[in-house]
């Protein structure tokens, strides 16, 4: 397929405009995120190519699964991804900043998610748009987890993935506004490496935190069982 597109079992991510690609971080949101509460409406906030939207769409029977992307080329990208998926109908994406969106729109959703873009020294690259893609100016988490609590329905379930060094911070700015942590996946790449990445899940609901972990590889594309396991509905092969 090469990098300007991704295939996956059920639709495919084209993103040769995308200055985001199709990266583990994306997979692992979309696969981890619940469903169990039965979401009818579903809201990503900073949709990228639309990959966690489309894996929400094959995982879940919501009626309304919406994207909201800023990107001029992005937004593009996720319309025609969405268009020509097997849940076109079900799926739109808003091209607006999530401060409009904020103002802007009423709805109540029972699952948010979102991989908000965040800018750390690993990441300069020659590349000025991925590397504004990936500043977290773009989308503070002030602004995330104000949107969270605007629009999330009473039972339901706000959760992103952000570096491990963030989680701390995240959790706290989360609870300022009365979102409370259910539960945090750890990942880490191989055994060996020190954890990467925390997905957390969060509602309204005060619970006792469930952590785990995750690791991805055994070693260089020998994936975990785990890992297959969590991911084995969308892949073609791992």
């Amino acid at each position: 397929m090469g990098n300007n597109s991704f295939k996956f079992k059920q639709f495919s991510i084209h993103q040769d405009k995308c200055a985001m690609k199709v990266g583990t971080d994306g997979v692992l949101l979309g696969a981890w995120a619940t469903t169990k509460h039965n979401p009818n409406s579903i809201l990503d906030i900073g949709a990228g190519t639309g990959l966690i939207a489309l894996m929400l769409a094959q995982r879940s029977h919501a009626e309304t699964i919406d994207a909201l992307e800023i990107d001029d080329k992005a937004y593009e990208q996720c319309v025609s991804n969405f268009e020509s998926s097997p849940w076109g109908d079900r799926l739109f994406c808003y091209h607006a900043s999530l401060i409009e969106f904020i103002e802007e729109i009423e709805d109540s959703y029972d699952l948010i998610v979102s991989n908000p873009p965040f800018y750390s020294e690993d990441y300069k690259s020659d590349s000025l748009e991925r590397d504004m893609a990936r500043f977290n100016d773009a989308m503070p988490f002030e602004h995330l987890v104000v949107a969270a609590a605007k629009f999330l329905s009473e039972d339901g379930k706000f959760v992103v993935i952000v570096p491990r060094k963030e989680e701390e911070h995240f959790i706290n700015i989360a609870s300022q506004v009365n979102i409370f942590t259910n539960k945090i996946l750890h990942v880490q790449g191989a055994k060996e490496t020190p954890v990467i990445r925390s997905l957390i899940e969060f509602s309204f609901t005060k619970t006792p935190i469930e952590e785990s972990n995750l690791t991805i590889e055994i070693s260089r594309h020998n994936y975990t069982e785990e890992y297959k396991d969590l991911t084995k509905d969308f892949y073609l092969k791992l």
